[in-house]
């Protein structure tokens, strides 16, 4: 049953989200714009790591995508609820794992293709990297957006307007970005910035995604970015089905 619900609430949503193509291209604007203006300022550059400037930006704009895309996830949720969408789902049968997990996974489909787009586009720039690389690159955005958009929608709801809703969320991507070091890698800041930037889970990720496209599947940056993304996912999905269950009762 619990297959059966996902499946269900997963088309309901994808078909939405294939009627707005616009949307589904413009969500990868940013980082394409990343891609095409700050891009070519790091060729030669040295930065400090393995491979080329490209094989660096490319991994960190790919997590970029799903950490902003996913993180506003919730303002959806928002309109529904105060259409009375969600209340109406949640009196049916359906299982609340369901309602949260056919959200997701449909938001890692639209994420996942977006990174094709944008890989494909650093491929025409000049991005070299091995394909079983570039997969690996793309399950992390999947991981990361499933986890990302299961806290983005229990933080929807538990506020009532997207007035709160935007500011929080905000206030939580931006030190994760520059954090992480999705743009460049934290060992070219000062030696206290790399320290505090091992306490931002999506260090690791970025860090195994990068040794990904260099070809290094079994270095120890690919080991903690994977288990920190499995571990990140199942307490996201988690708190995500917890308030589901609760919210409203």
């Amino acid at each position: 049953m619990l297959l059966h619900d996902t499946g269900l609430i997963y088309g309901r949503y994808l078909r939405q989200s294939l009627r707005s193509r616009f949307a589904l291209l413009f969500g990868v604007l940013m980082p394409l714009l990343y891609l095409l203006f700050f891009g070519p300022l790091l060729t030669d550059l040295p930065l400090g790591g393995q491979g080329s400037s490209w094989q660096v930006l490319v991994p960190g704009l790919l997590l970029q995508l799903a950490l902003f895309g996913a993180s506003f996830a919730g303002f959806s949720i928002i309109i529904e609820n105060s259409q009375g969408v969600v209340e109406r789902m949640r009196v049916t049968p359906v299982s609340r794992l369901a309602l949260l997990l056919g959200r997701v996974l449909r938001d890692a489909t639209v994420f996942a293709f977006q990174a094709v787009l944008l890989v494909l586009a650093a491929l025409v720039m000049g991005l070299r990297a091995p394909l079983p690389g570039v997969m690996i690159g793309f399950a992390f955005v999947a991981l990361l957006t499933v986890s990302l958009a299961s806290l983005s929608y229990a933080l929807a709801m538990k506020v009532r307007t997207p007035q709160e809703f935007g500011p929080t969320i905000n206030a939580l991507t931006m030190p994760s970005m520059l954090l992480s070091g999705l743009m460049l890698p934290m060992t070219l800041g000062p030696g206290w910035l790399d320290v505090l930037s091992h306490l931002m889970p999506f260090r690791y990720l970025v860090d195994a995604v990068r040794d990904a496209y260099v070809g290094s599947y079994a270095s120890a940056h690919m080991l903690y970015g994977v288990l920190v993304a499995l571990a990140f996912t199942a307490l996201a999905v988690t708190v995500g089905t917890r308030v589901f269950r609760t919210a409203g009762e």
